[in-house]
């Protein structure tokens, strides 16, 4: 077991070396799913850091990152294996001249030499653990969902001209949803489950203390409190995590000082996408940015990092981690 899994306070420090602030709640789940050796169900909000749970996981690991973007129409051969027609054609043509039986040429063509791996079955014959994300999983057929039941039950798949591949080693498997349906009570069974909502006005502060340095503590808090009145809001889509730290860099390309109506209205494509969405918002525009006040925090300089960050440790020791009860959502 990796020394990332030792507790689940080494889980929440590593993945904050990779800037990813996770509360209590994601990081016990992490530390659960390694030690029970199960895929861990990632669901919630678009845009609030599930594939970013996965990249900061696999660098906090060490390993690569096997994607597998999940799509309508995706199928079993496109997730998990295609032969290579074009090589095999060609050792047709080229073994016609030396008139090899057709039996022993099909057991020639279909051998490990002529096969794609696609993203499951690069994971599995992986020769080191991988993280392996499957994006957005909402998005596929149930078909797809019943291959995955089984491929990741027992980490195993047949190919019918090879037989039954087994993983090498079991990667860490993550797959996220947005929760656009309801999956089988079958894939919920083997799966452990988490659901990351929208962060807390003072954990997504500290988001953006450690993602955009720099940044004006005062400003940094208009900046969230304003989403934060935008996601309460009926949009068709209300800004992301990402969407709120590129507001806060665009803040500071504009030089601003603090949110004004003028650069904000200015700026706000940055944050809504649909026109629909950003005439609704526009219409009552001055009685959604947050009043200026003198307490609405400090200038990151002065400590608002989470103290692992701030202070550029590497140490994987829990004296001094950072305090994950300040994030619970």
């Amino acid at each position: 077991m990796h020394r990332l899994f030792r507790s689940v306070q080494t889980v929440a420090d590593g993945l904050l070396r990779q800037q990813y602030l996770c509360n209590r709640t994601v990081a016990t789940t992490l530390f659960l799913a390694a030690h029970l050796g199960k895929p861990l169900l990632v669901e919630g909000p678009a845009g609030v850091g599930k594939t970013a749970l996965a990249q900061a996981l696999a660098g906090a690991l060490n390993t690569p990152l096997v994607r597998l973007q999940c799509y309508p129409g995706l199928d079993e051969a496109k997730a998990l294996y295609e032969w290579n027609y074009q090589k095999q054609l060609l050792y047709i043509q080229v073994a016609a001249g030396s008139k090899q039986v057709w039996e022993e040429l099909r057991q020639d063509i279909y051998t490990p030499e002529f096969l794609l791996a696609r993203p499951l079955l690069k994971a599995f014959l992986s020769e080191k653990p991988v993280v392996l994300l499957v994006d957005e999983v909402d998005k596929s057929d149930e078909e797809l969902e019943s291959f995955l039941l089984e491929a990741l039950s027992e980490f195993q798949v047949s190919i019918p001209e090879l037989g039954t591949i087994r993983a090498r080693h079991i990667p860490f498997t993550l797959l996220t949803s947005n929760s656009s349906r309801e999956f089988s009570d079958a894939l919920k069974r083997r799966c452990l489950h988490l659901y990351i909502p929208y962060p807390t006005a003072e954990q997504e502060r500290a988001i953006v203390a450690l993602k955009v340095p720099g940044i004006d503590g005062r400003l940094a808090a208009q900046v969230v409190d304003f989403v934060h009145n935008l996601r309460r809001l009926p949009l068709k889509k209300s800004p992301s995590i990402a969407e709120t730290l590129d507001f806060a860099r665009t803040m500071l390309l504009l030089e601003a000082k603090q949110l004004e109506l003028r650069v904000v209205a200015e700026a706000l494509n940055v944050l809504l996408k649909y026109q629909e969405d950003v005439e609704k918002v526009m219409t009552r525009l001055g009685d959604l940015l947050p009043e200026v006040r003198e307490e609405d925090g400090v200038p990151a300089a002065q400590g608002t990092l989470p103290r692992a960050v701030a202070a550029g440790e590497e140490t994987e020791e829990e004296p001094g981690g950072v305090d994950l009860s300040r994030f619970n959502f």
